[in-house]
């Protein structure tokens, strides 16, 4: 791919303002044309799109002119669940992910410990995977390391092991979600998690900034930041937010992906709403995101009406009840603002759907519906709750990549069973009934990889919840702009009078995909009238080649 203005190469840091720009030669992912082939950015606005024919009739000297080489734009992608600083530490710590036994996490440790001083951080662990079948131990780490400071953070992030050192210092044996061998879950992990996160402001601006171009070279234009005060600071959040919109010591430059942000610390009424949205110290999008009323699968936290299919009488954990669940949907509804939770158990979901009809009650379902409240994860939902959810036009923000790591005859099927396994994640289900619904990678748990999520739609592990490629785009990439509020009701598309918002990828292949494989037969006809997306089902990967926002170049590769 190449870029010229009258025979010169195009500067990345040229205003965009005081750039026309025509990308030609490639495929658009337009709605308002299915077949289109070139398109023209007038400073941060799409002007045009359209054929070959009709570009090479509208470009002249003054346009930098861009050969696509057959690339595809698109718009970019939103992340609408993410943790970016966390995702920042994870890149630059300890990889645990990749660990295919105990013993080799704990070589890891040792590794660490003889190559520097200090905390040793680390995440993605998943005993699940290992022939040992356990996490380690406060004594094993100790060994380890040289009895230093270790905190290491489990694939979900909802549990981590600590060394007996970090133990003893934060007293973890007095907290609930201490389980006596050096794995912490609950009020034991949030204070073993904020006594690992004393960086210095430059360590986490680097961890931030790591993170956001990251996601920039993976295609992402947008990340819903769900900040808690038990994943970080306000001054966590304030700092990522100096990164977003314009900033001075770039002459005005946009570097960065938008950043959406979420806060999730819950309200007992209105006032209470208003002094915690106060204290935030920045304008968020809603009171919602990582406020937990359980926890997850994997840690055997999330909150379940019956009891683990591997360990009997354990049903998970309930950080919430019903009645604060309540108050705070009511809270934000009446102030018109997003409520949210995180939830994935069957029995969390049940005390969610209890709380939207008691906050329908106090202050109406008309305010309710309007403030468009979210929920996180929403993994296990039968088809009456998600009757309710539509009911109470909650929009679910999920996951797919956890079906893909997790649903095909693995840890759901051991966490609970084939049947309840079977039915988790209805991504069909939800569309169906008329659930809106949103895409993310809450990352650090899995991979900034928006594609990759895309594909997990059309591979679901049960075929009857199987999504269009299309259904899945569009949920990663426009839902995820509606789902924030977005004021621009043309954001997340690629038609005239949009934001110059998108991507470009090398891809060997485009066609239609849908669940069926039937469709997919004819998927490649241009009679069908439908946008092109690359082909996922045979393991290609797209290649990200640009990432731009409101016409202002995040990342490039040409």
């Amino acid at each position: 791919m190449s870029a010229t203005t009258g025979g010169q190469p195009v500067s990345p840091q040229q205003s965009p303002q005081s750039r026309v720009t025509m990308y030609r030669n490639g495929s658009v992912y337009s709605a308002a044309d299915p077949f289109a082939t070139a398109m023209l950015v007038d400073g941060g606005t799409v002007a045009w799109v359209g054929t070959e024919q009709a570009a090479a009739s509208i470009a002249d000297s003054s346009m930098a002119v861009v050969d696509l080489e057959g690339s595809l734009v698109a718009p970019g992608f939103v992340d609408s669940h993410i943790h970016v600083t966390e995702t920042g530490i994870a890149d630059q710590t300890l990889d645990l992910a990749q660990m295919k036994s105990l013993a080799e996490l704990l070589d890891a440790v040792a590794g660490a410990a003889r190559s520097g001083d200090g905390m040793i951080l680390g995440h993605g662990w998943d005993e699940t995977q290992w022939p040992e079948g356990r996490a380690p131990t406060a004594d094993e780490l100790d060994r380890a390391s040289g009895s230093r400071i270790v905190y290491l953070s489990r694939i979900d992030v909802h549990s981590a092991v600590v060394s007996g050192t970090l133990a003893a210092d934060l007293s973890l044996a007095n907290f609930d979600g201490w389980y006596g061998d050096g794995q912490v879950s609950g009020h034991a992990l949030s204070e073993a998690r904020e006594a690992s996160r004393t960086f210095r402001p430059g360590e986490r601006r680097q961890f931030q900034q790591r993170a956001l171009s990251k996601a920039a070279s993976a295609g992402y234009v947008a990340l819903a930041e769900m900040s808690a005060p038990h994943v970080g600071a306000a001054e966590d959040l304030q700092l990522l937010m100096s990164y977003d919109g314009q900033a001075e010591a770039d002459g005005g430059a946009l570097r960065y992906p938008a950043i959406l942000p979420y806060w999730g610390e819950a309200a007992a009424d209105a006032d209470d709403a208003r002094r915690i949205l106060s204290s935030v110290g920045v304008p968020v999008r809603g009171l919602a995101g990582d406020l937990n009323i359980d926890g997850s699968i994997g840690s055997r936290t999330a909150l379940l009406r019956d009891d683990y299919s591997d360990q009997p009488g354990e049903r998970g954990s309930a950080y919430l009840d019903t009645d604060l669940v309540a108050s705070h949907f009511a809270a934000t509804a009446e102030l018109g603002i997003q409520g949210g939770f995180h939830v994935i158990g069957d029995a969390a979901m049940d005390i969610a759907v209890e709380a939207l009809h008691k906050a329908a009650a106090q202050v109406g379902i008309d305010r309710v519906r309007a403030a468009h409240h979210r929920l996180e994860h929403a993994e296990m939902l039968s088809g009456a709750v998600i009757e309710q959810l539509a009911h109470f036009a909650v929009t679910a923000s999920v996951q797919p990549v956890f079906d893909a790591l997790w649903g095909k005859d693995d840890l759901y099927h051991r966490r609970l069973g084939p049947a309840r396994a079977g039915a988790m994640n209805p991504f069909a289900s939800m569309l169906s009934a008329g659930v809106p619904l949103t895409i993310g990678t809450d990352a650090p748990v899995t991979e900034l990889d928006p594609w990759a999520a895309v594909r997990a739609c059309l591979q679901h592990s049960n075929p009857d919840q199987r999504i269009s490629a299309r259904a899945a785009f569009l949920a990663h990439t426009r839902a995820g702009w509606r789902a924030a509020g977005a004021h621009d009701p043309l954001a997340g598309q690629l038609v005239p009078g949009a934001p110059a918002t998108f991507a470009v990828w090398d891809v060997d292949e485009l066609m239609v995909q849908a669940p069926d494989e039937r469709v997919q037969s004819w998927s490649t006809d241009p009679r069908a009238g439908t946008p092109l997306l690359p082909a996922l089902d045979d393991g290609q990967r797209p290649v990200c080649l640009q990432t731009v926002r409101d016409g202002w170049e995040l990342y490039s590769r040409w």
